[in-house]
Order: C-alpha cells, then sequence, then structure tokens
C-alpha cells in the first residue's frame, strides 16, 4: 500500500513542483517515514493525505534551501533571484485522478530508449529505490543512477510533456507503455542471462504495474489482455524449478504446484480482453488465450492443441512474427508430430541468431532420432548465450545424447 500510494504523490508533486528529482527526493522521504512510523503507530485513516503532507514538508525544506542559495549567488551577481514554486499550500497536492497516468506515460515515452522507461517504470511507478532498481536489472548502482539522471535530463531537454497522450495518439502510445512493462516481466520470467530460472522481483514489478495500469484504465483490452497474459504465466512459477534449480518443461511440470487463483483471474480477464476486441483482436489478449489452454488443461497430455494452434493463427493476423511462428510450429509438433513441427521450424527465416530456434530444432531433430543433427543444433543454442539454468539444461539433454540409456 505504501508503495502504490508513494506512486501516486510523486506524480502529483511532479505535476505541481515540475520538478523531478525533487519531487522522487521528497516522496522516497516521506515513504521512508512511513515504514518507520506506521508500524508502530499504525497505518492513518487516509495514507495518502500523510504522506502528501509529509512529502510536501520535504519538498518545502529544500525548496526554501535551495531559495536561500539562488538569493545569495543572485545578491552576489547584482541580480535579481528568479521565483520558485510553492508546494506550501496542500491544495495543490489534492488527489489530481490523471497525476499517475501522466506519469506512467512519461516514464515509458518513445523519445526515451527503451532501457531508460524500464529503469524509470521501476524506479517511479514500482516504488523501487535505485540501488533496487539496479540489482533487478542487474547493472552496478552507480551505472543506475547514471542511466535515472540522463533519463529525467532527457525528459526536461526534449520538453517530454507531463500529459495523457491525445485520443488520436493513445493506442500507440499504450502499446509502448504495455511493451515495457511485459519487457520487464519477460525478463523475470525468462531472464535471457543470470543464475535464475525466474527472477521474482522483476514478475512481481511487472504484475504490480500491470495491476496499476487496469487500475487506471479498467476498459482497455489491451491492458486487460497484459495482466491476464502475465497472471497465467506467473501461476506456473512454483513448478517451473526442480530441485537443483533446473527448468521444468511444460510437459514435465506438476500441475497441482501451479497457482489456482491467478489462473481464475487471468482467464476472466482474459475473456474481458476478447470481448472488448472482438473486431480487431489484441495481441496480449489471442497470447493470454493460448495460455488459458495450457492454465485449463488437467494433463499435458490432455492439451487443446487445437485450440492452441487456432489462437497462434489469430495471433498470426495480428502480429506475424517469427517468434510467434516458432511456437506455432512446436505446438504444430505435439498435435501432428515432430516431422511436422521441424519442417515449420526449418522453413522459418530470422531466427539464426535466436538461441530457442536452435534449441527447438534440436529437440525436434532428436524425437526424430537424428541425433548428430540434435548435437549440433544444441551446441548452435548454446553458442548465442541464455541464462545459467536454461544453458545446463540443454547441456543435460546433450549429455543424453552422448551418453544414451
Amino acid at each position: 500500500m505504501v508503495r502504490d500510494e508513494g506512486a501516486r504523490v510523486l506524480a502529483a508533486l511532479v505535476r505541481v513542483t515540475g520538478d523531478w528529482s525533487l519531487a522522487e527526493d521528497a516522496t522516497q522521504d516521506a515513504v521512508e517515514r512511513a515504514l518507520r512510523v506506521w508500524p508502530d503507530s499504525g497505518v492513518p485513516a487516509n495514507p495518502r493525505a500523510w504522506l502528501l503532507v509529509a512529502a510536501r514538508h520535504r519538498a518545502v525544506d529544500v525548496i526554501r534551501r535551495e531559495s536561500q542559495r539562488r538569493v545569495k549567488e543572485a545578491l552576489a551577481a547584482g541580480a535579481s533571484p528568479a521565483p520558485l514554486v510553492d508546494v506550501s499550500d496542500i491544495s495543490g497536492l489534492s488527489d489530481f485522478p490523471d497525476d499517475l497516468l501522466r506519469l506512467v506515460f512519461t516514464c515509458c515515452h518513445p523519445a526515451l530508449s527503451l532501457e531508460a522507461q524500464v529503469a524509470l517504470a521501476l524506479r517511479t511507478l514500482g516504488g523501487l529505490s535505485t540501488a533496487e532498481v539496479a540489482r533487478a536489472l542487474v547493472v552496478p548502482e552507480a551505472t543506475m543512477a547514471k542511466r535515472l539522471t540522463r533519463a529525467r535530463q532527457k525528459i526536461t531537454q526534449a520538453r517530454i510533456p507531463y500529459r495523457v497522450p491525445p485520443s488520436e495518439e493513445l493506442p500507440s502510445r499504450l502499446a509502448g507503455v504495455a511493451a515495457t512493462v511485459y519487457l520487464i516481466f519477460n525478463e523475470g520470467y525468462a531472464a535471457g542471462s543470470g543464475d535464475d530460472v525466474v527472477r521474482a522481483s522483476l514478475t512481481g514489478e511487472a504484475l504490480h504495474l500491470g495491476r496499476m495500469l487496469l487500475a487506471l484504465m479498467p476498459d482497455e483490452p489491451t491492458v486487460l489482455g497484459l495482466l491476464a497474459l502475465m497472471l497465467l504465466q506467473d501461476s506456473r512459477r512454483a513448478a517451473r524449478r526442480d530441485a537443483a534449480g533446473l527448468p521444468v518443461l511444460l510437459a514435465d511440470q506438476d500441475r497441482t504446484r501451479w497457482n489456482r487463483a491467478a489462473i481464475r483471474e487471468g482467464v476472466e480477464l482474459t475473456g474481458a480482453a476478447l470481448r472488448r476486441s472482438p473486431g480487431h483482436p489484441n495481441p496480449y489478449a489471442v497470447q493470454a488465450a493460448v495460455a488459458a489452454c495450457h492454465a485449463l488443461a488437467p494433463t499435458y497430455a490432455e492439451t487443446p492443441w487445437d485450440a492452441v494452434i487456432s489462437w497462434y493463427d489469430v495471433l498470426l493476423t495480428v502480429q506475424d512474427t517469427p517468434v510467434a511462428r516458432l511456437n506455432r510450429a512446436a505446438a504444430v509438433a505435439e498435435r501432428d508430430g515432430p516431422a511436422a513441427g521441424l519442417a515449420l521450424t526449418d522453413a522459418l527465416t530470422g531466427l539464426t541468431g535466436y538461441p530457442w530456434w536452435h534449441a527447438t530444432r534440436a529437440e525436434l531433430l532428436l524425437r526424430l532420432g537424428r541425433a548428430d543433427e540434435a548435437r549440433t543444433a544444441y551446441e548452435h543454442a548454446l553458442s548465442l548465450g541464455m541464462s545459467a539454468p536454461q544453458a545446463a539444461r540443454l547441456r543435460f539433454r546433450l549429455s543424453d545424447i552422448d551418453s544414451p540409456h
């Protein structure tokens, strides 16, 4: 709750002060005070108002010190000091319904690099400290501090407007926001590097941001589909690692360990997203429908592959990418056999630098008894880089080829 309210307080302070760094510092100070005081005194009746007052006090103190410094400098130079923003009146910081939405779209503005968008989203919307963002994205804290500083400077220098985009821009801008959140989720769900199969801190932050977006835009198919997809994928988290920390494939997962509450919520949101986008299927909603097919199947053998493939066919009408076609090929392999899946996989172009294209080929070749070709494909996949647990799993498959039981 402190984190959610902190994001809203930050959004209001940015609007009133126009100073991103000042707003962040004041909000962070208020949140830290709340975490110290509330466990003993209890949560106040109006937590947001408490945080607003605390943040205002901090902002006023900083502005007064800055004002005194500027007055001294101006007098020394024989000039008049420039006026500073007055936040002494709390009325300007009262709840403003669009403040948080403004902050979302500013953090995810296309003028910022994707890495800057992700960092800002985690720092401001997720409420993480700079050190926590650095740990989440596996970069040194000093590097992350510089990245965040550059992002704030870019917002100022490029005069990125602190506003919700006009209606004609909203669809494309919302797509960017959703892509940023989903990138955060994917880096946690299927990390491209590191020692963990799942980085729960990142998937948790993405789900937090998804719920925040849903509260702000409850009828948007993109938001409904995005949260549904993340919930359905994350529902399998507890079953995706074995005792040694290695990945467990979907076919081998213990489905009793899946989060049924997350599945129920994800399926409901999927239905809502699909109903709100009948004429032009939403990519996130369609991917959520695929995930729902897996989530609702009692066993892997009972997976409705016809439905999965049909949903992939729908997805290709709105988001025709090589990776989507690779996933469809894997589904075809389950329904029609490895030869059919391999033919589709080999027909794809543009994926020679993608490790999972090679890994998919390797698995299908192995099922077809073409061990030497499978070995080569596994080695190609490993050479392209992946997380340590995923690499360990592929090496285990390689050992099966070299030492058949």
